[in-house]
């Protein structure tokens, strides 16, 4: 199945939604510091990326951006997940590069929903 980056600080969200996709059969790794972020990016080169905004020490928008301006990880799908969801912290996210927005608190199934639709087919 599809290898999964979570880059979330919130144990209880990641942890959640780490198990729901595992059950699923997809392989999840899990970054909690948004230093790691793109590095873990890199290493990993994953189907698809699940990115908190506010991440200790790098914020999840600097990340989207180095994701989407990079000529090996700019094709990978970047799901931002955030509690920051005004027009302008949406746009903001849009703008780094975002290819789709979920606001928590979220609905699992929903979200679940959501993410396989960018996964790519294999």
């Amino acid at each position: 199945m599809a290898k999964i980056l979570m880059i979330e600080d919130s144990k209880t969200l990641a942890g959640a939604l780490k198990g729901a996709l595992e059950i699923k059969g997809h392989d999840v790794i899990w970054v909690d510091d948004g230093r790691l972020g793109f590095p873990a990016v890199k290493k990993n080169m994953p189907d698809i990326i699940l990115l908190d905004l506010m991440l200790p020490h790098v914020s999840g928008y600097e990340i989207c951006k180095a994701v989407k301006t990079d000529n090996s990880t700019w094709r990978i799908p970047v799901i931002i997940m955030s509690t920051l969801v005004s027009p302008e912290q949406r746009e903001r996210a849009m703008e780094a590069g975002a290819d789709h927005f979920i606001a928590k608190p979220y609905d699992l199934k929903q979200t679940l929903a959501e993410i396989f639709r960018y996964i790519p087919k294999k």
